[in-house]
């Protein structure tokens, strides 16, 4: 199964290990923290100013391969409590039918937009084994 992760970047570590323990699982994952290693080298801070990052060509195409990511998924996991861009990549991949699973976290401040997550998880080892059930159902 292809899975996206959508998190902010406070998440690292924690997206890192979701997405190493789900590769082991035999998933495809699909990460914006593996994508800036392979760009950026083990230095993922980037040294130009935000701004100018986000309209820059590297910009650019980070934010497709994260909107491909998000839309061209079987699934978009969201790791809460997360900022705007991952909120953006939920509503991306609600727009495109893909499911969204949710990790809720003390912290949350989603509002009305909490509905478009298919199922909330207050615990990954639960989220972990509703993927394994997914997958069997779908074979």
């Amino acid at each position: 199964m292809r899975i996206y992760i959508a998190a902010s970047w406070k998440h690292q570590h924690a997206v890192e290990m979701l997405a190493e323990r789900l590769t082991d699982d035999g998933h495809d994952v699909v990460s914006f923290i593996a994508e800036a290693r392979r760009t950026e080298g083990n230095n993922v801070v980037a040294a130009l100013d935000r701004e100018d990052w986000i309209m820059s060509p590297d910009g650019e195409r980070r934010f497709r391969y994260d909107l491909d990511g998000a839309c061209r998924s079987d699934v978009v996991i969201y790791l809460g409590p997360s900022g705007t861009d991952a909120w953006a990549e939920v509503g991306a991949a609600y727009a495109c039918g893909v499911p969204i699973l949710g990790l809720w976290a003390k912290g949350e401040s989603a509002g009305l937009m909490r509905r478009m997550v298919s199922r909330w998880f207050t615990d990954y080892r639960t989220l972990l084994a509703s993927l394994a059930d997914r997958e069997h159902a779908e074979l």
